[in-house]
């Protein structure tokens, strides 16, 4: 069996403790997550080649995670065929609206799963990226099972 392999992109420094609050849930499925910065708008090459090689490099999927404009997941998904999942953040002056009409924007054939503002955002990512790997993975899909049945909340 493949490693279960998720690539998470943040379009800012800033952006790192929503998305580090998620890791614990990552971890609890045995999801390998890689966190990296990459910003569509200072770094849009890196961004576009991370994106088009996250396939060949073993991941399977990839999670936005970026805030006001928020083009880092239309960026990936115009660049990649895997699941793009986008969770927007607060930070600009509409307080993450901003961030969340330009992740669910996306025009038909690149498509975006986009998530809650913030950190329930963050967090279903993860929860997300185990019901899709759960499709060929068993173990993930017992942790599902025991994850709903624990009220949706990490034991211990």
């Amino acid at each position: 069996m493949t490693e279960n392999k998720v690539l998470i992109l943040m379009g800012s420094e800033s952006d790192s403790k929503i998305v580090e609050s998620a890791l614990p849930y990552y971890g609890y499925f045995g999801i390998a997550v890689d966190v990296m910065i990459s910003s569509a708008h200072r770094h849009p090459e890196q961004t576009a080649r991370l994106a088009a090689d996250a396939r060949k490099n073993g991941y399977s999927a990839i999670v936005c995670a970026a805030g006001m404009a928020a083009h880092l997941a239309g960026v990936c998904a115009a660049h990649s065929d895997l699941p793009i999942i986008g969770v927007p953040l607060a930070g600009g002056a509409l307080d993450g609206m901003d961030a969340l009409l330009s992740t669910v924007q996306m025009p038909s054939g690149i498509p975006v799963a986009t998530l809650a503002i913030g950190k329930a955002g963050a967090i279903n990512s993860a929860v997300f990226c185990a019901r899709i790997l759960s499709l060929n993975d068993s173990e993930i899909e017992k942790k599902l099972i025991d994850f709903r049945n624990s009220g949706s909340k990490l034991k211990g």
